[in-house]
């Protein structure tokens, strides 16, 4: 270890810890005490729940409302859990990976994952606010956009074509992508119907998040916009700018606010009516100057084509999808449904890799730049 640097050698030399007064801690020097008596344990803070959440909240209780039933974790109670077999999971991780309003987006651009933390962000201090189940707020915030596929929404586009019901990102993550995690009732519904033309979800924290989606993308997707010089902040109708501000951060404190306030004073999950104008006013210009400008329809356009040609190429050669979802045996529509599960499963890059590797698609058709936004 001679040739290692210092720090290196440091590093290896805590392979096992340290050892003392009978507990190995991560680092020599004591630190603080920490004063506890018996562990805070699932049912403890179920307990805390029942006496402290605000009416209307949704308790934890034991395992949880799931498809197949599980016994209770001794640590953590049923939304934690759901929160920690989201975060875990591959589809959450694939969100690195899909386009939020950028294709192809650069280091400090938003991506799924990101937007998804966003939210979380913005539910969680909402549910805080409002004294509700903070754990099941952020377990649908992170799951919520789980059923995305690669492009942006122009994926939900290019799967409707395969799907009989239609392909609702929202659904399609409920159940479909996330079924394997035997999430909660309360979760999946609130991920299932966090979009605004879905039914209003069974629970005050998946409104919330409902609300959260529309508070963090509005405001993050105007900020990349900007960053990225398709437009400026200069240009928001005064309704935006003189109540909600220019800044993500200035927006952000306002609606949120305005969310605890109203809710607190009605008892429905909402928005007062002036900022809730800005926000439909943010969305608009939002949606104007950024989701369908024609650079942005002809990215869609690109991303749309390049999904149903990799669709309809799993479709006919079933046996090269993986073998968790390959359907040799099973008829045309099975098929077609297992192919969209897998092209629908793709980050941005691994689908138009894909499709030049696989299919000799023109890289010049690829799309680029700024997609259909949230």
């Amino acid at each position: 270890m001679a040739d290692l640097h210092p720090r290196t050698v440091a590093w290896a030399e805590t392979m096992a810890g340290h050892a003392a007064d009978g507990v190995v801690r991560a680092h020599a020097d004591p630190g603080s005490a920490v004063q506890l008596g018996e562990p805070v344990l699932r049912e403890q803070r179920e307990a805390w729940e029942a006496e402290h959440l605000s009416g209307g909240a949704t308790l934890a209780i034991g395992a949880g409302q799931r498809a197949i039933a599980e016994e209770p974790d001794q640590e953590r109670t049923c939304f934690e859990r759901d929160r920690d077999r989201i975060v875990h999971s591959t589809a959450f991780r694939r969100l690195a990976g899909k386009t939020q309003v950028v294709v192809y987006p650069t280091d400090h651009q938003r991506t799924r994952l990101t937007h998804a933390l966003e939210v979380a962000q913005v539910a969680t201090s909402i549910a805080r606010g409002l004294g509700v189940n903070v754990a099941l707020a952020e377990a649908i915030a992170l799951g919520h956009d789980c059923g995305h596929g690669p492009g942006g929404h122009a994926s939900e586009d290019a799967f409707d074509a395969f799907i009989e019901e239609g392909y609702d990102h929202g659904p399609w993550g409920a159940d479909v992508v996330l079924t394997g995690l035997n999430l909660c009732a309360e979760t999946l519904d609130g991920i299932r119907n966090h979009s605004w033309s879905r039914p209003t979800p069974g629970t005050v924290e998946g409104e919330i998040v409902s609300w959260a989606d529309r508070i963090a993308y509005c405001s993050h997707d105007l900020e990349d916009a900007a960053s990225a010089g398709i437009v400026s902040t200069d240009e928001l109708p005064p309704i935006i700018a003189e109540v909600a501000g220019r800044t993500r951060r200035a927006q952000l404190g306002v609606f949120v606010r305005s969310v605890i306030e109203a809710t607190a004073a009605t008892g429905q999950v909402g928005m007062a009516a002036e900022p809730a104008q800005a926000l439909a006013a943010l969305r608009a210009f939002n949606y104007e100057r950024i989701y369908t400008r024609p650079e942005s329809v002809a990215q869609s356009v690109a991303v749309i084509e390049v999904l149903r040609a990799l669709v309809e190429h799993y479709a006919r050669h079933a046996g090269s999808l993986p073998a968790e979802l390959e359907r040799t045996e099973a008829t045309a529509a099975d098929r077609v449904r297992a192919a969209v599960t897998y092209v629908g499963g793709m980050t941005d890059r691994f689908a138009f890799e894909t499709a030049i590797a696989l299919l000799g698609w023109d890289p010049d058709r690829l799309p680029r730049g700024i997609g259909r936004g949230a």
